[in-house]
């Protein structure tokens, strides 16, 4: 088998393209929590608090990008298999690096404005004067956003490029091809979340201020990612990029979805009781034996919390679906957007007497209502669809000639 041979349909992927949709938009949860936490964490803080919104958070984030990186490392080698080298560069820097350049700016700036709004808000309607200058911009305090997802993306395409160019050119006959494809197959099995989590739990233990209730620490500042999102995502890039040269394994693995499933909330519950529970421990993790304990055991719910999801997406979305498609073409748009509209609506929802859970869904359905009416009148119609998701959708498709009458 080739370096970018897949052997099965792309018509078997319904379910994994509406899985990285879902991580997307659960980032627009995730991001709308963090107001809602029972400790202060975020830079809008509501005075309606719930520990169940700081435990709904760690069940996201344990697992949400994770599952994003090993479902891109699949679209990669697919991709890679389908459009050659040079038109696999050429879609990714369009489609990853354009929106990158093109929008971070615009995002950071709308992120910075909804901040200063709050800030005065909470000053009584006027900005402070004595507030601390901004630090230096430098390759470590570059302020990646939410969009840090993009440039980690970019950094695992050139890398896989530069590896995988010497085995392309020494695996004439197939040899290193077959070997690679066995050892991935010998990988899929209950055991697969416990051989990924290994590096992952070895680079929690080494990093030396590493907070136990965030898992992986999200690399949004600096252009150096830090080693512990590094090993875990860039392990399940890895993995998903293997997986695609035998994707007759999705078949496997989605047979194994009640063990994932099982496994991923027995491990989740585990390691968040060891974190501090549903309210945050901000401490960063000294001791070494427990430490080595957390590692292992939070690195095993990362992992299968990410294989859990795609055995369920697999078994639950693999049919074609036009409301499950339209969701995953828009996810992209609404995750590039959504920040400043989320920090917009957990301000206007702060002096609202109502529950939390009541502020956090309106935060909710608001942001996605504006994201999804710019998606449908700006983007999926017109040359941006295009830029982002790599087709525009006609405003009406034209309709199918009439057959031509029997002579």
């Amino acid at each position: 088998m080739s370096l970018t041979a897949s052997p099965l349909s792309d018509d078997r992927l319904h379910g994994l393209d509406a899985l990285r949709g879902i991580a997307l938009l659960l980032g627009v949860v995730l991001h709308t929590l963090m107001s809602f936490f029972p400790v202060p964490i975020w830079v809008v803080v509501d005075d309606q608090t719930s520990p169940v919104a700081s435990t709904i958070f760690f069940a996201i984030h344990l697992f949400r990008m994770t599952t994003f990186f090993l479902i891109a490392g699949l679209f990669a080698h697919m991709m890679l298999g389908r459009k050659g080298l040079w038109g696999f560069a050429k879609d990714r820097l369009i489609r990853i690096a354009g929106p990158l350049l093109g929008l971070w700016w615009l995002a950071l700036a709308a992120i910075i404005a909804v901040l200063l709004w709050n800030v005065a808000i909470q000053n009584g309607g006027s900005l402070p004067t004595d507030g601390p200058p901004p630090p230096p911009l430098t390759v470590e305090t570059f302020p990646l956003t939410h969009l840090w997802f993009l440039w980690v993306l970019l950094i695992f395409y050139v890398a896989m490029l530069m590896l995988r160019a010497p085995f392309a050119l020494l695996d004439r006959n197939g040899g290193w091809g077959r070997m690679v494809d066995r050892l991935t197959a010998a990988l899929v099995g209950p055991w697969t979340p416990a051989v990924l989590a290994a590096p992952l739990a070895l680079a929690f233990y080494l990093h030396p201020n590493w907070t136990a209730f965030f898992a992986i620490p999200t690399p949004d500042t600096g252009l150096v990612p830090n080693a512990v999102a590094l090993t875990g995502f860039g392990s399940a890039f890895l993995f998903g990029f293997l997986l695609d040269r035998r994707r007759d394994l999705l078949e496997r693995i989605r047979r194994l979805w009640p063990v994932f499933t099982v496994v991923a909330f027995g491990t989740g519950a585990g390691a968040l009781m060891l974190a501090g529970g549903p309210v945050p421990d901000l401490t960063p993790v000294t001791d070494p034996s427990a430490k080595a304990a957390l590692a292992t055991l939070m690195a095993l719910a990362v992992f299968s919390g990410a294989m859990a999801a795609m055995s369920l997406a697999l078994q639950l979305f693999s049919r074609r679906s036009p409301v499950r498609r339209y969701l995953a073409d828009a996810s992209y748009w609404i995750y590039i957007v959504h920040l400043p509209l989320v920090m917009v609506g957990q301000t206007l929802v702060l002096g609202l007497a109502a529950p939390w859970w009541l502020k956090a869904s309106l935060v909710i359905g608001g942001t996605m209502l504006v994201s999804l009416i710019t998606y449908e009148l700006l983007v999926r119609h017109s040359f941006i669809g295009r830029w982002l998701n790599g087709r525009r959708i006609p405003w009406k498709r034209q309709a199918e000639p009439a057959p031509a009458p029997a002579e």
